[in-house]
């Protein structure tokens, strides 16, 4: 079996993209790793060991800097029980386990037997910009963790923050602590480095953001949703969500049109955007916002749902107030928000014929 630098070269090449030393020295690394997963697999090696390895990798970096890419070949490279999740995804799953099972044990309890389960189903699991804004998650997140690594679930994260970043200045962060504390003694931290968006290095082909919105803007979006639309039949939507309807006023078999408001101004979560997801290829969203501290809330969901449609690879199409590099953020949310420039960007950049 090839290596893993060997493979990522490899794919590099196949791709024509370029690679530097901080990303190979990630490689490597990932190589050394990979020596752990296989090893641990041994009988030998349970045995004998008298020192625990780690168990995963915390990986993160500007936006742009190659981190998705060299783990997602990483997790390509493995030939073992794997998972690939958003973070808002799984932790759905955590709390359906825990609702669907509450009168038959505590819920620390419960998170153990959760951990349990999905190990009879993988041996690894990969989350890719972890970011946690929710104090629900936030709250069991160490006892969820500990559990995964009892079970020796090795983990893969990526993140455009540090650890100890993680949560910070949320509601009862005290109460998180101890989950930043488990996952620094039990996985690497390593910060990859670099100057160049990776994903900006194509800029040949043609854009579907439009700024400022005009008429020129609006002219340009209808004649690309004319064009989208013309063979397709214009149907009645309604998704149902935990008995929340929600419904899709221009849905054209796979096609669908919202203004930001639709999207953002009522209370819908990753739940509800990963509902989208399954019905919807294309999505034009109008009327994107500069955003600031009285909007916040609707920031925030603007962000779960980007992060939601890239997991999804939902092809974009969106107009704005102003340009891409000029929308503003509130003061909470702008280093969060850098990522979410850098997916928008890729998810409105290639042209659908």
């Amino acid at each position: 079996m090839k290596s893993f630098k060997q493979s990522f070269e490899s794919f590099c090449k196949k791709n024509s993209m370029k690679k530097n030393s901080e990303q190979l020295d990630l490689v490597e690394k990932f190589d050394e790793f990979h020596a752990i997963i296989k090893d641990d697999k041994t009988l030998l090696k349970k045995i004998f060991s008298k020192s625990p390895q780690k168990l995963g990798y915390y990986v993160y970096g500007d936006v742009g800097v190659g981190k998705t890419m060299i783990c997602n070949e990483f997790y390509q490279h493995l030939e073992i029980k794997k998972k690939k999740t958003h973070f808002n995804k799984f932790m759905i799953e955590v709390h359906d386990f825990l609702q669907q099972n509450q009168n038959n044990d505590k819920p620390e309890n419960l998170i153990t037997q959760f951990a349990r389960v999905l190990k009879d189903k993988i041996d690894f699991l990969y989350f890719d910009e972890f970011q946690i804004t929710n104090i629900v998650d936030a709250m069991i997140l160490g006892k969820l963790f500990q559990s995964l690594f009892d079970e020796k679930i090795f983990i893969l994260i990526t993140s455009n923050i540090k650890i100890n970043d993680l949560y910070k200045d949320g509601l009862q962060r005290e109460q998180f602590l101890p989950f930043l504390k488990t996952i620094k003694d039990k996985i690497y931290e390593h910060e990859l480095k670099g100057d160049v968006d990776f994903r900006k290095q194509d800029v040949t082909k043609i854009n579907r953001f439009f700024s400022p919105n005009d008429k020129k803007a609006l002219s340009n979006i209808n004649q690309l949703f004319r064009k989208l639309t013309k063979d397709r039949k214009k149907l009645q939507k309604e998704i149902i969500i935990r008995g929340r309807k929600f419904p899709l006023e221009q849905f054209y078999d796979g096609v669908a049109r919202f203004d930001f408001k639709e999207l953002c101004d009522q209370n819908l979560g990753a739940e509800d955007y990963i509902e989208i997801a399954k019905f919807c290829k294309f999505i034009i969203i109008e009327n994107i916002p500069n955003f600031h501290e009285g909007i916040s809330s609707q920031q925030q969901r603007f962000i779960t749902l980007i992060d939601v449609f890239y997991e999804n690879r939902i092809k974009l199409m969106v107009s704005s107030k102003t340009s891409l590099e000029d929308i503003s953020s509130a003061s909470a949310l702008e280093f969060v928000f850098k990522r979410t420039k850098s997916r928008l960007y890729e998810l409105t950049s290639p042209m659908v014929t």
